[in-house]
């Protein structure tokens, strides 16, 4: 493996690990990340003649922390800091993971306290332990990358001002902090698994790094049953990727060719939710898992176990009470008795108004009963919402394919 692509593999594994210590030794977010970007940087200056460390995370974690000794040097006010890191070991990623997986740990619950605003927790997350640009993240947010820095800025000014801990909070304040933390996974990997606008329907980095992140916490945090129930959830959506898209043109479920999903990471999602599921009474992540689940186990469409998924999803509703959910209880139960879905769509009408899935859904119950063209103004409106150019495109051709039924009926 040559060294920029050795380097491109440590960033993702190593970036949230270097920053989380760098931050918990400094208090300093911003010279945290700029001496871990230094750090990567000496390495591509030094690796290609030196060679690979024997063990580089160790290296690069050494080299960005004496770095920031060096910068506070320089600094009046690094003084008091510098004697206090000068207490503190170095962890050592070769060794026991400890060390790094507290501090990571520490910087997503710290990077997602609830007196932080929704969307700074999500970019925070993204760029301290994703390690992703400030453009990047901008874009995932359709705001200009001058309006993400600034938004950064207030979060960490808010983080130091507030005098938030770096710490995972004591048991008492768990759940409440857990949720927002999972929360913020979720919505990573849902703009990941299928965008929210632009071009390309899935922004693979995205839904990577959710899983990732989210690993890492179950592997943190044992016992705790709605986060393996979410790493459940993500990995059974994941396995069906590959045939999710053909040519970037969206390939709906039941036309997916199933040969194409990876068996080894359905049957680790379902080991996964049963071992949620034994932990105690199951909660939204862990019944949406086991939605996923009934779709990645049936055999084929025809087989899919619709009476089974609608009544989790009604189950699901009692614990989070959604117009989403509620649309999704209905495609499931039209799939059976498409009448009775299609009224139970019909009534969310004016709860989701604007919202381009819910005329999609009504056209498809219209479909399956022939009823053409009523399926063609519904698709026309769904066409006229839909936010990717995938689904655009996707919907255009439905409404061809039907007008076409329409005039052969």
């Amino acid at each position: 493996m040559n060294v920029q692509a050795a380097l491109a593999d440590l960033f993702r594994e190593e970036w949230g690990q270097i920053v989380a210590t760098l931050i918990r030794l400094t208090g300093d977010w911003d010279l945290a990340e700029e001496c871990a970007q230094d750090a990567f940087a000496q390495a591509l200056q030094r690796w290609p003649a030196d060679g690979l460390p024997p063990k580089p995370g160790a290296w690069l974690t050494t080299t960005a922390r004496n770095k920031a000794i060096d910068r506070l040097r320089r600094a009046a006010v690094g003084a008091a800091k510098l004697r206090e890191m000068a207490t503190r070991p170095v962890p050592d990623t070769a060794g026991p993971e400890e060390e790094f997986g507290d501090d990571r740990l520490r910087l997503m619950f710290t990077c997602c306290h609830p007196a932080l605003p929704f969307e700074a927790r999500v970019a925070l997350t993204l760029r301290t332990l994703a390690g992703l640009t400030t453009a990047e993240i901008a874009r995932a947010f359709l705001v200009s990358e001058d309006t993400m820095s600034k938004r950064l800025t207030r979060a960490k000014v808010k983080i130091r001002n507030a005098r938030i801990p770096f710490r995972v909070p004591p048991a008492e304040l768990l759940s409440d902090r857990l949720n927002a933390v999972l929360g913020v996974l979720y919505l990573l990997f849902n703009e990941g698994y299928a965008a929210s606008s632009g071009e390309e329907l899935i922004r693979r980095g995205l839904s990577d790094e959710a899983i990732r992140l989210t690993r890492l916490l179950v592997r943190l945090m044992p016992g705790q049953p709605e986060a393996t129930g979410l790493l459940a959830l993500m990995t059974l959506h994941d396995a069906r990727q590959p045939a999710r898209i053909d040519a970037r043109e969206l390939v709906p479920l039941e036309e997916q060719d199933r040969s194409l999903w990876q068996r080894d990471r359905i049957g680790e999602g379902v080991v996964l939710l049963e071992g949620a599921l034994r932990q105690g009474r199951a909660g939204p992540y862990q019944i949406q898992a086991a939605i996923a689940a009934c779709h990645a186990t049936a055999p084929s469409f025809e087989e899919t176990p619709w009476v089974e998924i609608a009544a989790l999803y009604g189950r699901l509703e009692r614990l989070v009470p959604s117009a989403i959910v509620r649309l999704n209880r209905g495609v499931a139960v039209g799939m059976v008795d498409p009448a009775r879905g299609l009224a139970l769509i019909e009534a969310l009408s004016s709860d989701l108004r604007g919202y381009h899935l819910l005329p999609a859904a009504r056209a498809d119950l219209l479909r399956r009963q022939r009823r053409f063209s009523e399926a063609a103004i519904a698709y026309r409106e769904a066409l006229a919402l839909a936010p990717t150019e995938p689904e655009r495109r996707y919907l255009a051709q439905r409404l061809a394919q039907i007008s076409s039924d329409d005039l052969s009926a």
